[in-house]
């Protein structure tokens, strides 16, 4: 095993797990996991963020009802209850 630095300032985990039988997920359609997953990656690589911040998708994250969900490491915040609109806010505290 090779030990290096971590290769990013920060990661975001967004929650995409779908569940099947009409459990509520962050990833099932009309819950806005995976479209939320996808903008933060565009707009982190739209800011310049590539190679710095890295947006990864995430298996359930726990709090499905509450969802979307995501979290940003290092730093533990959790965002719960995202949208697309909320995306530009996450990427400014993502250049900090």
């Amino acid at each position: 095993m090779d030990k290096k630095p971590v290769p990013f300032k920060k990661t975001v985990f967004v929650c995409v797990n779908v569940r099947d039988g009409g459990r509520v997920a962050c990833g099932n359609p009309g819950r806005g996991g995976v479209e939320l997953c996808e903008a933060l990656k565009a707009a982190a690589k739209a800011a310049g963020l590539k190679g710095k911040v890295r947006v990864a998708k995430s298996g359930c994250l726990d709090l499905c009802e509450q969802g979307p969900n995501a979290f940003v490491y290092p730093g533990g915040e959790w965002l719960s209850g995202v949208t697309a609109a909320d995306v530009p806010a996450i990427v400014k505290k993502l250049e900090e």
